[in-house]
């Protein structure tokens, strides 16, 4: 689009994206558009469709299959049982809140961030974390900074407030550095974490460990909870692999497609309501890894090593 337009997010893409149901995101970026003094950008197409879409709540479900336990560079006792999903704000915080700036001063070159929430922003992400939470092990677990950050504190005490709507829901809270180290040390404990836009950031990478390869995850970016069973005009939402173009090892057939599946998956059910077709593709993608069939990033616990196309060929002839 760059190259075509000059724009990384072009009016008729933009257009086709408020036209449609959901949106499925692959990967942008690669060297001949890396430049940092560049004016346009392809990382600024995706921070345009999530202004675009309103979409503040990323979700990144982080499952470790059995057949895979051996992946991760986590010990295997450990991994038994981890199935949680990080629910990251991504609209506000330190990436977005203005003053933001860098000036030179008689004493050296200064640089500001702001670290600022409204009530509004902090209450509607805590909502989805609680609304999944309802329906699965029911516990949250709220990630913050409240022994230093004015910021951290409203949030823990907002999410006290929110938690008297969902009685039936255990909130705990937990500080960000402590939160790193358990995720590691007692990752299985979890089921739906909710953090801030930089502190969900570093823990969602974080988290991918477990699963022994970010090409093994799936995401989606949402403006609220869809409800397809509902009349009303749903948000729109936007699914996407955590993972990046990855350009070092394009055109090698070795990138994992399962990121990109379960993304998908996460459309049908999400968005589209089709709650038998996602479970579908899930048990898929189990079943293929069951069989031993591998991609590069996964094969470190042998398995029949087999390239991009296959993989996804096989995991569509399952479904």
């Amino acid at each position: 689009a760059i190259d075509a337009t000059g724009s990384a997010l072009p009016d008729e893409t933009i257009e086709m994206c408020l036209n449609s149901d959901a949106v499925l995101f692959g990967a942008v970026g690669g060297p001949k558009w890396d430049d940092p003094q560049a004016k346009v950008r392809p990382e600024d197409g995706i921070l345009a469709i999530r202004k675009q879409l309103g979409l503040f709540a990323n979700l990144r479900p982080v499952k470790v299959y059995p057949t895979l336990i051996n992946a991760s560079p986590v010990k295997p006792e450990l991994l038994e049982g981890v199935d949680m999903i990080v629910v990251r704000e991504l609209t506000g915080g330190l990436y977005f809140a203005q003053p933001k700036k860098r000036w030179n001063t008689s004493r050296g070159r200064r640089g500001v961030d702001t670290l600022k929430y409204t009530e509004k922003e902090i209450v509607r992400i805590l909502r989805v974390g609680f609304e999944l939470a309802r329906g699965r092990r029911k516990l949250l677990t709220s990630v913050d900074k409240a022994n230093v950050l004015e910021s951290s504190r409203l949030w823990r005490e907002i999410a006290v407030e929110v938690s008297a709507d969902y009685p039936d829901v255990e909130l705990e809270h937990i500080l960000v550095d402590a939160a790193a180290m358990q995720l590691i040390s007692n990752p299985s404990h979890y089921d739906v974490i909710v953090a801030e836009n930089m502190f969900g950031d570093i823990l969602t990478d974080e988290a991918s460990v477990l699963a022994g390869s970010m090409g093994m995850l799936p995401s989606a970016s949402l403006a609220g909870l869809p409800d397809p069973s509902s009349r009303k005009k749903q948000p729109i939402s936007l699914y996407e692999p955590i993972h990046g173009s990855a350009p070092d090892i394009a055109g090698q057939g070795i990138a994992n497609p399962i990121g990109t599946i379960l993304s998908a998956a996460s459309m049908l059910r999400l968005s589209l309501g089709l709650e038998e077709e996602a479970t579908a593709v899930e048990e898929a993608v189990e079943g293929v890894l069951a069989e031993g069939y591998r991609t590069a990033d996964i094969a470190g616990d042998g398995g029949e090593l087999t390239d991009t196309v296959r993989m996804g060929s096989v995991i569509a002839g399952r479904v």
